[in-house]
């Protein structure tokens, strides 16, 4: 029986303790003494949505303070579907301290699209500065110029929701300058006047479907670089050149064929002559046993070659006396 009490207390400490760490009393007293009004239901029910309570809360007392009439099921309902509450509402408070027309609706948008809608509404009141790398580009008499260029923002909250980024701000101010500087005559032209090129750029609209208002386009450095012109023509006449030698190589080539060719020809001629010449005995015995040639023919025959062998070796000489001479 004397336990019977003990028992009992400690089952109430427990139940206590399970009540206060389960229900935030501490965060209702806050919130009601903040001016919130919020039932203590609605932050079991939280605790049963596995919301952590202090993430709406929190936020919703920063905007009461503020002035913001937002309900607390929009502040869940944007967390639980993956949002930043604590952010959403930093910058509605900046938006409406800087007189920017901005509702909760786009402003939840613009957060769960993946954009900070805080940062967004402080570049919407202090323009951004973007450098853009150096771009190089090529001029008609064919000078490289490098520029590099400071394009400033101001954020469009109207197109903050499926308008480009930066990137795209980079790329068209880039593409620009190549063709600003493209359509100038000379480099010199580049050099003398770069206002030229910003005041150019600036005039073809390349905000347009992006989610930034470009302010000015401001012209940071200008470089002159490679002679592309020349370059390109020494690379074709390097190109020319080897096309000259390899036709050249070809036309020796062929020349070698054809000479192979020819010796070809000349040393079957000289195989024919010598079957020929093989054949010519052949032929005088067969004509001496048919009685066809005689034998005082015969020897006439050799005489004449003698004679013209003795002609070819005097002559040889001659030739050989006067060379020496």
């Amino acid at each position: 029986m004397p336990y019977l009490p003990i028992g009992f207390a400690l089952i109430i400490i427990i139940f206590v303790m399970l009540f206060f760490s389960f229900v935030p009393v501490g965060l209702w007293i806050t919130a009601f003494f903040s001016g919130v009004k919020i039932s203590m239901s609605t932050l079991i029910g939280m605790r049963l949505r596995r919301v952590a309570p202090s993430r709406i809360v929190n936020p919703m007392i920063k905007a009461t303070k503020a002035g913001l009439v937002i309900k607390i099921n929009e502040l869940e309902a944007h967390y639980l579907a993956g949002g930043n509450v604590n952010t959403l509402v930093d910058a509605l408070i900046a938006a409406q301290r800087a007189n920017i027309p901005l509702e909760f609706e786009r402003a939840a948008a613009i957060d769960l699209a993946g954009r900070n809608v805080l940062e967004a509404v402080q570049v919407s009141v202090n323009p951004k500065v973007i450098e853009t790398p150096q771009i190089a580009a090529v001029a008609k008499d064919g000078i490289e110029v490098v520029v590099k260029a400071r394009v400033t923002v101001r954020a469009n909250i109207e197109r903050l929701v499926g308008g480009a980024g930066e990137e795209t701000i980079i790329a068209r101010v880039g593409e620009g300058i190549v063709t600003t500087v493209g359509s100038s005559n000379s480099h010199k032209d580049v050099l003398e006047n770069p206002d030229s090129i910003s005041k150019t750029v600036l005039d073809k609209g390349l905000d347009s479907g992006t989610a930034f208002e470009i302010l000015s386009i401001d012209i940071a450095d200008v470089d002159v670089g490679r002679n592309i012109g020349a370059k390109l023509l020494m690379d074709q006449a390097e190109a020319d050149k080897r096309i000259a030698e390899a036709k050249a190589e070809e036309r020796r080539a062929m020349a070698v064929a054809k000479e192979q060719e020819m010796k070809a020809e000349v040393q079957a001629m000289r195989a024919k002559v010598v079957e020929s010449e093989a054949e010519v005995p052949l032929a005088l015995a067969t004509a001496l046993k048919s009685g066809n040639l005689g034998v005082m023919d015969y020897y006439n025959m050799r005489n004449i070659l003698a004679d013209t062998d003795m002609r070819s070796s005097i002559s040889k000489i001659a030739e050989d006396d006067k060379k020496q001479k």
